[in-house]
């Protein structure tokens, strides 16, 4: 990634940009450079070469992982009624968590910012990650087109109603895997619904019945390293429902075939440690857990999951469920075909 400077944007410059849906944070950052780094780190090369992709991923990175964002990629984020954020809490936990608001709430007033008119809610944990110059993951993704494209960065300006972040890294992800949803809003995002919320250690019989019938969830990596200090990153994994085994507070999930850029396996090498997304697209039900994570390069389970080509595990020791936390709904279109193509755990164990 090439050195990048932010500078706070002010709300005359969103004006000439086209408008933003709120004027820009009041408590802004001093800015700061970004040091330069290979675009890969050691875990991700470590896995490029287990597959013999790592003189080609070298070449490969430094054309598609950009230190700004693309016209495109800045249209597609001022589009989305939702993104989906990771951020690292106090302890060192990794959360993945949904900002939602109407389409126009995350816009791009330049290229190396994108700047969003919302924050998590307060019984939301991805909130204890999120203040002046954290690293950010975020995720764009459009379920009904099967559109997303990622970006990686710090939060340069925030004022606890809405945030900045200078990006870092920028990439486009390929549709593979992500299930068609078309949305509605079945109320206001603006409306609230805060409710109290406790922290678990475990999951409930509630958490476990969600994920067993989950054909989608979002996870949550991070790595720190000597060339670029904390990345944090937030993923997409699809499936077939079943194709998240749960014994008792493990999750186990196979990865498929991607882009190779090992982006989340690479952080869990370098950091055990993942936070998970689970939604209840029809109730707008949230369920995030945190835990221990492992890769699991060799194993039997692997041969026997049709389409996985490894595994990887969550130990889930916390544990928040929040029912009703999303204004939005979604009406489900249809599998993607790569998804159908893969298996589903009843039938990996029986085999």
């Amino acid at each position: 990634m090439n050195a990048t400077t932010m500078k706070p944007v002010g709300a005359a410059d969103a004006a000439q940009a086209g408008g933003s849906p709120a004027a820009a944070p009041t408590a802004a950052i001093a800015p700061t450079t970004a040091t330069a780094a290979a675009p890969w780190h050691a875990g991700e090369r470590q896995l490029q070469a287990r597959i013999g992709m790592a003189e080609r991923m070298a070449q490969v990175g430094a054309k598609v992982i950009r230190p700004y964002m693309p016209d495109q990629h800045r249209a597609f984020f001022a589009q989305l009624p939702f993104l989906v954020a990771g951020a690292v809490d106090g302890q060192g936990d990794p959360w993945a968590g949904v900002l939602e608001g109407e389409p126009g709430f995350a816009v791009s007033p330049d290229p190396a910012t994108l700047r969003v008119a919302v924050v998590p809610d307060a019984d939301d944990p991805l909130r204890a990650g999120m203040g002046p110059d954290q690293p950010l993951g975020l995720l764009g993704i459009e379920l009904h087109t099967r559109r997303r494209n990622r970006m990686n960065g710090r939060i340069a300006a925030w004022d606890g109603r809405r945030f900045e972040v200078a990006v870092a890294e920028s990439f486009g992800n390929c549709p593979q895997y992500i299930q068609a949803r078309d949305f509605h809003f079945s109320r206001s995002p603006a409306l609230r619904f805060p409710g109290p919320v406790r922290e678990r250690t475990g999951l409930a019989d509630a958490d476990r019945a969600l994920i067993a019938r989950a054909d989608t969830l979002f996870v949550a990596t991070y790595a720190d390293t000597d060339e670029a200090g904390r990345r944090v990153d937030v993923s997409h994994r699809g499936g077939k429902p079943g194709f998240v085994r749960i014994d008792g507070d493990t999750l186990t999930v196979p990865d498929f075939s991607g882009n190779r850029f090992f982006n989340t396996l690479g952080n869990m090498l370098l950091n055990p440690r993942a936070g998970l997304l689970f939604i209840d697209f029809e109730r707008g039900d949230v369920l995030q857990v945190s835990g221990r994570a492992e890769v699991i390069l060799d194993s039997p389970e692997i041969e026997a999951f049709a389409g996985a080509e490894r595994l990887w595990r969550v130990h889930v020791q916390r544990v928040r469920a929040r029912p009703g936390a999303l204004a939005l709904r979604w009406r489900f279109g249809g599998y993607s075909p790569t998804a159908l193509a893969t298996g589903q755990w009843p039938q990996a164990t029986a085999a």
